[in-house]
């Protein structure tokens, strides 16, 4: 039996849609059908199109309460309706907290956490009044689950985004789903700043359990899973879309001194000895994202 999403009739918000993540994400909803609004400071290099069909482009600067507000009014008296906000602007540069002072880091929480807050709660206020309810969701990060040195600040506030959207499905219930997507690393035009050229990308893919990173695509098909009618009891949960998450460093530490059937060593790691417990990871699983 296949799996038939149609979204035809829907007008559905990415932010950050110009590129990278966010246009994998917008081009997904245009293949479903929807009719997608992106929105960012700028806009795309090139028109952000799929199955024939082109997303719309607004201005806005999400950490503008005002004109987030302004915007989505304008969509609901546009259009009648709202269908689904997908939260995926974001990003921060690498920096040591000892680097700079708070202020700089607390911008960084602003535009990662408070901006999706503001969105959600403009788009809330559209979506509770439609017979169907709507649809949020939040694109998380892997680095909001385990320590993320040089970005801590954007660890922080991917992990408190995860937890307002839990809040968010309570509060908002039944009328409103709000669902997060828990990203690992994505292959975009900006992968070869992070990672080098094509050896360094496939040599940091070949560190996923899935042998590589993940396509804009493939989170854009997950959003639009979350955001149809076959996920009409999925709410407040994290879709997990890390091709397997991280490979665990003690297996490549005890590899070296891993014993043969014939020859145990008395170097074996505790670790392989019984315990059964996963050894924390030092490897940077996602590039920072700059929507």
């Amino acid at each position: 039996m296949s799996l038939t999403l149609d979204l035809c009739g829907q007008l559905v918000v990415v932010t950050g849609g110009t590129r990278g993540v966010g246009a994998g994400i917008a081009r997904a909803f245009l293949r479903a059908g929807a009719e997608v609004v992106i929105c960012a400071r700028r806009p795309p290099d090139s028109p952000v199109t799929a199955a024939g069909r082109s997303a719309r482009f607004h201005p806005l600067d999400l950490r503008e309460p005002d004109a987030v507000r302004a915007f989505f009014g304008r969509l609901a008296a546009a259009h009648g309706r709202l269908d689904c906000l997908v939260n995926n602007a974001g990003g921060t540069p690498y920096r040591l907290l000892g680097q700079t002072d708070a202020d700089r880091h607390a911008r960084v929480v602003a535009l990662n956490l408070l901006a999706p807050l503001t969105a959600s709660l403009a788009a809330y206020e559209v979506m509770r009044q439609q017979p169907a309810g709507g649809s949020v969701l939040m694109i998380g990060s892997v680095s909001g689950t385990r320590p993320s040195p040089g970005t801590a600040a954007y660890g922080a506030a991917k992990a408190g985004l995860e937890n307002l959207a839990r809040s968010m499905a309570v509060e908002w219930a039944p009328r409103v789903r709000v669902n997060t997507l828990v990203l690992g690393m994505v292959r975009t035009e900006l992968s070869a700043q992070h990672y080098g050229d094509e050896a360094g990308i496939a040599a940091v893919g070949a560190t996923v359990p899935a042998g590589r990173l993940a396509e804009p695509a493939e989170i854009g098909d997950a959003c639009v899973f979350l955001a149809s009618d076959r996920a009409a009891y999925v709410t407040g949960a994290s879709l997990l879309v890390h091709g397997g998450g991280e490979r665990p460093a003690f297996l490549d530490a005890a590899a070296v001194n891993r014993p043969t059937a014939n020859h145990p060593t008395a170097n074996q790691p505790t670790a392989l000895r019984g315990a059964g417990g996963d050894a924390p990871s030092n490897a940077d699983t996602e590039a920072p994202k700059e929507n």
